[in-house]
């Protein structure tokens, strides 16, 4: 057997096993309705779509949230039962349930009960829970208990119920903080949802001359749009069966004697009031549909009614039942459906009724949309209106009843990008310039100074949307501003063993394999834990997990990008309750030295992210020193003003690796420079190293005397250097992509190098050749020195790099000495550790 409306297919004697419910129900049965996060259109083998069933060959959506795909022109009828990560004032309640989700599951995955292969390649078959990622039978499932424990990674995954994010008028991708560039083939135009192009793959089925191809509009709103559905009927067709094949192609499995078809003519489509001229003239066909004129298309009306059935669903989730029927009529009003609504749900009467509001509810894939109905509307016609407009959308509406309650709306708005170092009130002044903010409903929640941002509490919706959108193109001191929405975590909810892992992925690091890792990690987490560096930087998240007791970090990048993070957390570390978070890396970069010497590899190549995050959760606590590079220019800058020469300032930097001078840092900035100028040729780790040689190979002729341009000061004492081209300062047994540089031959004169004890080590290198001899692991540096406090004099200016970020620096002094406490690093563990407990 074949379902006529999602091409679910079934061998007869197991059809009394069916469990899935077809997509004209699916609605019907979500519980609470939650939006998806749709990205743009793009590839994806092997799937299928979730409403028709059929595989996706063109550019399909899927959700940046859960499991779901679905095509351009399914997208419409996707069923808004996306995973719920956060609260948002209408529903709050602790317990979770395992959040199934059908198919598209590998050929080798097991069901959890009977133990056999569960999944296909083939079609859309087997369940898997989104939360713990338990996979089951569609037959088998049921009997699995409800109760979700968040599986294996439950210690890592930040509870929804601890999350609190008011997200009414904000897009989903703005919610999560996902960026909408995230790929270029968005290559159609902004109305993707489902139209003309969408539905042209249903031409193909009405080649043969008995058929005909039809246009249908489902109410006003796709007329407006443009926006139809293509069904193939044979030519001497009743008007039944178009009615009934009209309704599948919408996937609505009301009664077709409740609905009828209007004809629809060109010029019609060309009149701008086309919706009058239609209401004009409804006249209903009786007999075969098909005259001698055949017109172009057909808009599929609901007959009216003088009474019907409605679902009321009960808001306060204490209820025992899921919705209440209640029969309306002409004269029924908001008013009187709550009178008679209170006592079937078990409340008095002599309640009053202002304390209750019924609310329409829309559930729209992209957008659930909430409307307080006003007492005296009466229902029928609303009812009328909205089928009017789109009888699709009367099967994705529902009404609840809701107590009144205060609720407070409270929207945490994250904007960088200010000027550093000012008074709260001068920030306030700047947004109340440039944003016209109306200080009645928003107030600076946080202040971080150093950093040129602030956190905004705003508690209107539409003038939290309005700052949102109008950030984006405000420049204050020539810098755009930067918004980002932050959830709230309340940090009393989170359980006692939980420890959640805060992500930072940056996608532009070394191959661009971010944007995988970004969407795997908020599949496998809460979305809220997962954030993006491109969009805010580090802040956003050290500032929403400011009040979890206990927290890890997993830096996803380059070896500067975990610089970043780490220097971000030096500056906000005095304002998070957990000061001292443990910091995992996994490395995207080109060099990754520090990933290397952790154990997390030379660099990412595609591993499974689930088990990259189990070995984050089995990795072991380790110390790593950090070190405060102080440059202090003596030779004023080239810009004079009044004619005094102005020095430039000093400036401080963060080093976790290696400083070099000379030669090596050279080779760093012509990389740099090639990689500015054609950042599109970068995206693999080969090329970027070839990139490197070629530099490298330019300079091996040059003769340079670096020993007779610096003076070195090791713990106070004058060092006298050798004839070398470049000197590196060493923090770790790794340099330039995995080279041992120190070398391991025990030394009477130094200690054995450790990341935290306190030393650095200083080693020369000859030139080029030297370097590459290094690398190939053929030679070592030449041992310098080692100690805590380094001053460097430059007398002419010299090529200076720090983790990777190269620059000229003009003669005068640097200063090299030990940064604040130690780091809490995580460090790979060798063997898998045997867990006990599934």
């Amino acid at each position: 057997f074949i379902s006529t409306v999602c091409n679910f297919m079934s061998h007869e004697k197991c059809l009394k096993n069916v469990k899935i419910p077809c997509s004209c129900i699916a609605p019907s049965l979500v519980r609470v309705p939650v939006a998806h996060c749709f990205g743009p259109p793009g590839h994806y083998k092997r799937k299928f779509c979730t409403v028709c069933r059929k595989s996706l060959e063109s550019p399909a959506f899927r959700c940046e949230v859960c499991e779901l795909h679905v095509h351009t022109d399914c997208i419409l009828f996707a069923c808004s039962d996306c995973r719920q990560c956060h609260q948002d004032g209408h529903q709050d309640h602790d317990t979770y349930h395992h959040h199934w989700r059908e198919g598209n599951l590998s050929s080798s995955a097991r069901c959890e009960v009977c133990k056999k292969t569960c999944g296909s390649s083939e079609v859309l078959s087997g369940m898997r829970c989104e939360w713990c990622g338990i996979l089951a039978h569609a037959a088998c499932y049921v009997v699995v208990a409800p109760e979700c424990t968040f599986g294996r990674l439950r210690n890592m995954i930040l509870p929804p119920s601890c999350v609190q994010l008011f997200s009414r008028n904000f897009s989903k991708l703005h919610c999560f903080r996902i960026s909408e560039n995230l790929q270029t083939e968005s290559d159609e135009d902004d109305d993707v949802d489902g139209s003309t192009q969408g539905s042209a793959k249903d031409v193909q089925i009405s080649t043969e001359s008995s058929k005909q191809t039809l246009k249908i509009f489902d109410g006003n709103d796709a007329v407006k749009r443009n926006q139809f559905r293509l069904i193939s009927v044979p030519r001497i067709a009743k008007n039944e069966e178009v009615v009934e094949a009209a309704l599948r192609a919408y996937y609505i499995n009301d009664d077709q004697q409740e609905y009828e078809l209007q004809t629809f003519t060109q010029q019609a489509l060309l009149s701008d009031d086309v919706i009058n001229r239609n209401d004009a003239a409804e006249d209903s066909n009786l007999g075969s549909v098909f005259r001698e004129s055949i017109p172009e298309a057909w808009i599929i009306r609901a007959k009216p009614k003088d009474e019907e059935v409605i679902r009321i669903y009960p808001a306060w989730l204490k209820v025992g039942m899921a919705y209440v029927s209640l029969r309306v009529n002409k004269d029924s009003t908001t008013q009187t459906v709550i009178k008679e609504v209170l006592p079937l749900l078990g409340r008095q009467q002599t309640e009053c009724l202002q304390n209750f509001k019924l609310v329409e509810v829309l559930m729209g894939s992209k957008q659930v949309q909430r409307m307080v109905l006003d007492n005296q509307e009466l229902i029928l016609n609303r009812l009328k209106d909205i089928r009017k407009t789109s009888i699709r959308q009367m099967n994705q509406t529902r009404f609840y009843i809701v107590e009144n309650s205060k609720s407070v709306v409270r929207v945490n708005l994250f904007v960088g990008g200010l000027p550093p170092q000012l008074s709260p009130e001068e920030y306030t002044n700047i947004l109340k310039d440039e944003l016209a903010i109306k200080t009645n409903v928003v107030s600076v929640s946080h202040v971080y100074q150093a950093q040129g941002a602030i956190v905004l509490e705003i508690s209107c919706f539409s003038e939290a949307e309005r700052i949102y959108m109008l950030v984006k193109d405000t420049t204050v001191n020539d810098k755009p501003l930067n918004a980002v929405v932050i959830p709230e975590v309340v940090a009393s909810k989170i359980p006692q063993n939980c420890c959640p892992l805060l992500v930072f992925v940056n996608p532009k690091s070394g191959g661009l394999k971010g944007r995988d890792l970004l969407y795997s990690f908020r599949k496998l987490l809460n979305p809220h834990q997962v954030f993006e560096l491109t969009n805010g930087g580090p802040l956003p998240g050290f500032h929403t997990f400011s009040k979890v007791p206990s927290f890890r970090v997993l830096v996803c990048g380059g070896d500067g990008t975990v610089g970043w993070v780490l220097g971000a957390l030096e500056e906000i570390r005095h304002k998070l309750v957990c000061s001292e978070p443990s910091v995992a890396i996994l490395p995207l970069g080109t060099g990754n030295d520090l990933g290397r010497v952790l154990r997390w590899g030379a660099g990412y190549s595609g591993e499974d992210p689930y088990s990259i995050l189990v070995s984050v959760d089995e990795a072991d606590d380790v110390l790593m020193d950090r070190w405060t590079i102080l440059l202090d220019a003596e030779e004023p800058a080239e810009g004079t003003e009044n004619g005094v020469a102005e020095s430039e300032p000093p400036k401080i930097v963060q080093m976790n690796n290696y400083c070099g001078l000379g030669i090596d840092a050279e080779l760093s900035l012509d990389f740099h420079h090639a990689r500015e100028e054609e950042p599109g040729k970068f995206n693999s780790r080969f090329h970027n190293k070839g990139v490197y040689v070629k530099v490298g190979l330019q300079k091996i002729s040059h003769t340079r005397n670096l020993h007779k341009d610096i003076k070195l000061q090791v713990d106070q004492h004058e060092v006298e250097l050798p004839s070398i081209e470049g000197l590196i300062f060493i923090n770790i047994p790794s340099w330039g992509s995995g080279a041992d540089l120190w070398g391991s031959e025990s030394d009477n004169r130094f200690e054995k190098p450790r990341i935290d004890d306190g030393l650095l080590e200083v080693v020369g290198v000859t030139g080029v050749v030297h370097m590459g001899q290094v690398q190939g692991g053929f030679r070592s540096g030449i041992r310098i020195a080692q100690g805590s406090y380094f001053r460097v004099t430059l007398l002419k200016p010299i090529p200076v790099q720090v983790d990777g970020e190269p620059w000229i620096q003009a003669p005068g002094q640097i200063i090299i000495s030990a940064a604040g406490p130690k780091v809490h690093m995580l460090k790979k563990s060798k063997q898998k550790q045997k867990k006990t407990g599934s």
